[in-house]
């Protein structure tokens, strides 16, 4: 099901490529664009891993410099039959943790150092069940490619405001009101997109990564306590790959949270609390 979002995705990109890409330049502009679009998915694809790990400054860290999620990494994948991911750290107190990759064979698991600093061990063991969920459900390259497409809309919405509104070769491209529409409404489409692919998956690995450790109660924990940790440390410096993460990084969650990219923590606690109840 997660190859048929994927390649819908890299449909939905090329498409709106086409569509802003004829506004703003008539016939050759839709197929720059398309151009272009074809640049971005195979960017997605093959290294939005490497671009989003060194985004965030993460270094790779060797088993003796982090034992314990070492540990804890390899026997859940030995538990859940899939390829042990590399393991990165971030220099951060955000206490936080993503997952990236474009398949299994080809996944990173980041956490920060301030993650660490706040978590006990099975707390740190659901979240990192959790990130190993995305991986093995191939949320990390849905994921991803959700950034390009909403991230692309947003470039090309805003060259529509500038460059739209004119005749070439004797094709109407649209008035300067409709070039203002796309403006607005293009960016606030690819986010809601985007939002709705995030929450969904959020909800699966919370369930699927408490499945895998049998700790729905410490991740349950683990999540209160980063979004404690955010709110004292919240980092705004990357706001289009806030979905990434296990909890969202940003300032002012508790003020948009019917927009936000993640569900609500009270909500994802709750059906952690009840899968515990329930015995899954």
């Amino acid at each position: 099901m997660n190859y048929i979002k994927t390649t819908l995705l890299m449909f939905a990109l090329l498409a709106l490529m086409m569509v802003i890409g004829r506004f703003i330049g008539g016939v050759h502009g839709m197929y720059l664009f398309f151009g272009i679009g074809l640049v971005i998915n195979f960017v997605s694809y093959w290294f939005s891993d490497k671009i989003v790990l060194a985004m965030y400054g993460a270094k790779e860290a060797k088993e003796s410099e982090a034992p314990e999620i070492y540990k804890i990494v390899r026997n859940l994948t030995q538990w859940a039959q899939m390829p042990m991911p590399k393991i990165y750290v971030m220099d951060s107190p955000v206490p936080n943790a993503f997952a990236t990759g474009r398949n299994p064979e080809h996944a990173a698991v980041a956490v920060t150092t301030g993650i660490l600093s706040i978590l006990d061990e099975k707390e740190l063991t659901g979240v990192l069940g959790h990130e190993l969920s995305h991986v093995k459900n191939r949320d990390t390259l849905i994921s991803m490619i959700a950034a390009a497409i909403a991230g692309a809309i947003s470039m090309l919405s805003r060259s529509a405001m500038w460059f739209g509104g004119g005749r070439d070769d004797g094709e109407n491209r649209g008035s300067g009101a409709f070039a203002l529409v796309i403006m607005i409404l293009a960016p606030i489409a690819a986010f809601i997109i985007q939002m709705a692919i995030s929450r969904s998956r959020e909800y699966a690995a919370d369930e699927s990564g408490a499945k895998l450790t049998g700790l729905p109660l410490s991740l349950a924990s683990a999540l209160q306590k980063l979004q404690r940790g955010v709110k004292m440390n919240p980092d705004d410096s990357h706001p289009a790959t806030a979905h990434l993460f296990i909890v969202s990084p940003l300032s002012g969650e508790s003020f948009i949270s019917m927009f936000s990219t993640h569900p609500p923590i009270p909500e994802r606690v709750k059906r952690l609390e009840a899968m515990a109840k329930n015995a899954y």
